[in-house]
């Protein structure tokens, strides 16, 4: 099978494109290395194509979808907080480069298009565990956008019968995380702050809680996804189905690590949600079911981070 990852240098695109390989898959990575990072890539040079180029270019798009059975479409700018300050561009990559992606993969007689989604489109809500029959009420410009990507998904489904899926991904955590942008996700920045021996920064006062999903739950969802017919026009959870405070998780951390070292706290961040976790029995009626729980994600993490060059 030919598969094309947009943002498939980054974390999870990255991951994706390694289980493919080893699965014996034709792989081929559009990324504009903005965020993604050909560090992430290294082991892969020669078993994959790259084409370096921007879901924003309609034609660079076409290219990359030419000969292609599937696309996983994780390119994205990501980020809440960075939608919360410059919503124009998170809108130009987010929905203009989402529609290109779609059109050109439609145009190109693609099988399927299945593209990474958020949780962060359920907003707050009382209701816990959020499932995908809830009416979505986004709280950031990052949200709107990825919700904006699952109605075009759904119009293309039901207009053109051009197959799609969207995945609402909820925190995911792994390997290849980059820790180092502002807008990093909380697992690697807490992880080195942790192994650097200074305080890590937690925004609130740490009792808000997250469904940390390991990344080879991910991957696996991904490949299921595209290849399974049964999934068609229609959106998934992507998570464990449990619940850990942002506490929880530096104590866990602070076990595994061996460390004492204290949290910074400040004020909470603006668009950032209080309580997030999922029911992913919709998805499981199809097979999914994650394989790495939280602890043993976290342990496969921090190692990967101690073996990282500084």
């Amino acid at each position: 099978m030919r598969f094309l990852i947009t943002g498939g240098a980054g974390f999870i695109g990255s991951n994706i494109a390694e289980a493919l390989v080893t699965n014996g898959d034709k792989v081929r990575i559009l990324d504009n290395f903005s965020s993604g990072r050909k560090e992430n890539l290294v082991g892969l040079e020669n078993k994959v194509e790259v084409i370096e180029g921007d879901i924003r270019d309609y034609w660079t798009v076409l290219q990359a979808v030419d000969g292609i059975d599937y696309v996983l479409h994780q390119a994205a700018l990501p980020s809440v907080p960075r939608s919360v300050e410059n919503p124009l561009t998170s809108n130009e990559v987010n929905i203009n480069g989402t529609l290109n992606v779609l059109e050109a993969a439609k145009n190109a007689g693609v099988k399927k298009l299945v593209m990474a989604s958020s949780s962060s489109i359920y907003g707050e809500s009382e209701e816990l565990p959020k499932h995908e029959g809830m009416t979505p009420c986004p709280l950031s410009p990052y949200a709107i956008t990825k919700l904006t990507g699952e109605y075009y998904l759904k119009v293309y489904w039901k207009l053109y019968q051009f197959p799609t899926v969207a995945l609402r991904y909820f925190n995911i955590f792994g390997p290849k995380q980059d820790p180092s942008s502002q807008y990093s996700a909380v697992i690697p920045k807490f992880i080195t702050s942790l192994l650097g021996d200074y305080p890590p920064t937690v925004f609130g006062d740490g009792k808000q809680s997250r469904d940390f999903t390991y990344i080879d739950n991910c991957v696996q969802a991904n490949i299921l996804a595209a290849t399974d017919d049964r999934l068609c026009g229609d959106q998934f959870n992507v998570a464990c189905g449990d619940q850990f405070t942002l506490n929880d998780l530096l104590n866990q951390l602070r076990k595994i690590i061996g460390t004492e070292t204290k949290a910074n706290y400040v004020d909470p961040r603006p668009g950032d949600i209080k309580h997030s976790f999922a029911t992913i029995d919709k998805l499981g009626k199809f097979g999914y079911k994650p394989t790495v729980g939280f602890e043993e994600g976290l342990r496969s993490t921090v190692d990967f981070f101690r073996k990282a060059p500084a």
